[in-house]
């Protein structure tokens, strides 16, 4: 299935664009992490925090000493969501369609259920609930499926959308899921055999859902509206916020206090009761990809752009101790050159270094004179390890030239191309001369 251009195009632009981290207020000292952009959080217990995103890793982090305890490898490509469980497990959601369970201290997916990694929808999974009863969980997807999966590894489709799935939750009895699309279209679809679902509509994108303690659903829209709906789809109140789409919400175990957040929209707290705004949060990196709330509310954990994870005081907003942030970004040697600037679309997923084989992409050290798909310490596709490039100026020009789908087909690399002669030149020059020896 073709995912509509408009979705594609919205993430793409989102992962490339080039805006630079609001002013936090105090030097951003911290420990080291993801590669890329972050793209998902999810609060554990025992004062624990997983975070994901566009390299394709899981990282588990002590909030006590802001540590990494364990890093987690298995999906192919971009981690959408991450959930975590009443018991102490994880679950994971990619852009590879598949969905992983993680245990204990386990650094594969776990084996608890008799299936470790489910495999049903045709698309990027999306979006991820767990069952409030039992240890089933939901799964939406850009097939435009929501899918119910239960202990015994099996699945069944719950609902369908015209458009690609942004989110889904149950209700606070388990017994209905919730689901919203691309199209603004919401559904209740019930679980009980013969009951009928139920459906309304928005009048934009929906980008992220959060369910509050009440039963209550909140949107964060396209339109740069929080919109929040009753258990029966009826519309109860919305918050304006000026700076256009808004990507992800977040609502506190208490209910009281939703943060929200988008492409241009900082970090918004938010009076539920009232709809007032309480507090805008300067410091990620935008765009905003992820929020969540500590389990007792008092702490706001942030994921973006930047590559940060931050820690904020709810009744403050102020910064709770370092960020866990990723080593600061790769210096660009005579950034004034033409193929510096060139290379400045391929930064956020391509390092110069040794030891950048943690981003989206593969590392470009050494790069000239390399076989293609045989750079260590990174997970290629399967397609690529079989072709016989080997990259030189005129095989990576060739690449920019015809763009990654046409020469290198079945790569992870976004659909781009430099279709000015001059620019290729000068990207390749400037290649070889900065990642030689």
């Amino acid at each position: 299935m073709k995912w509509p251009n408009v979705v594609r195009g919205f993430l793409v632009a989102a992962l490339l664009v080039a805006t630079q981290p609001l002013s936090a207020g105090e030097p951003d000292a911290g420990l080291r992490g993801h590669g890329g952009p972050v793209r998902a959080l999810a609060a554990m217990a025992g004062g624990r925090l997983a975070s994901a995103g566009f390299d394709s890793a899981i990282i588990v982090w002590s909030l006590a000493g802001n540590r990494a305890e364990r890093v987690l490898r298995f999906h192919d490509t971009t981690v959408n969501v991450l959930i975590a469980r009443d018991d102490d497990c994880l679950l994971s959601g990619g852009e590879d369609a598949k969905i992983a369970l993680w245990c204990g201290t386990a650094a594969m997916p776990s084996k608890v259920w008799p299936s470790k990694v489910w495999s049903g929808h045709q698309g990027p999974v999306a979006a991820l609930a767990a069952s409030p009863v039992g240890s089933g969980f939901a799964s939406g997807s850009w097939d435009r499926t929501v899918r119910l999966w239960d202990e015994a590894g099996g699945s069944r489709i719950v609902a369908e959308h015209a458009s690609p799935i942004t989110g889904v939750a149950f209700t606070a009895d388990g017994n209905s899921i919730f689901s919203a699309g691309y199209d603004g279209r919401l559904r209740l679809s019930p679980l009980q055999a013969g009951a009928a679902a139920s459906s309304a509509k928005v009048e934009a994108p929906v980008h992220g859902v959060a369910r509050a303690p009440d039963g209550h659903f909140l949107l964060a829209c396209a339109d740069g509206l929080v919109r929040e709906v009753d258990g029966a789809l009826r519309p109860v109140r919305q918050v304006s916020l000026p700076d256009g789409p808004l990507t992800t919400v977040a609502v506190s175990a208490d209910g009281a206090t939703l943060a929200t957040g988008g492409m241009r929209t900082p970090v918004t707290l938010i009076d539920r009761s009232t709809g007032v705004v309480r507090a805008r949060i300067l410091g990620p990196g935008l765009p905003l990809w992820a929020l969540a709330f500590s389990a007792d509310g008092r702490e706001l954990y942030t994921g973006g752009a930047d590559r940060a994870v931050r820690r904020f005081d709810v009744a403050t907003g102020q910064a709770i101790g370092p960020s866990i942030a990723p080593e600061g970004d790769t210096e660009i040697a005579d950034s004034k050159s033409r193929g510096a600037q060139v290379f400045r679309a391929c930064k956020a997923c391509h390092g110069l270094t040794a030891a950048d084989n943690h981003l989206a992409g593969p590392t470009l050290h050494r790069i000239m004179g390399r076989r293609i798909a045989s750079a260590p310490g990174y997970s290629f596709s399967e397609p690529l390890r079989g072709m016989s490039i080997v990259w030189s100026p005129e095989t990576i020009a060739k690449l920019f030239e015809v763009g990654p789908t046409v020469y290198t087909p079945g790569t992870k690399m976004p659909e781009q191309r430099i279709t000015d002669p001059e620019d290729r030149k000068a990207l390749v020059e400037w290649l070889a001369r900065v990642t030689g020896p």
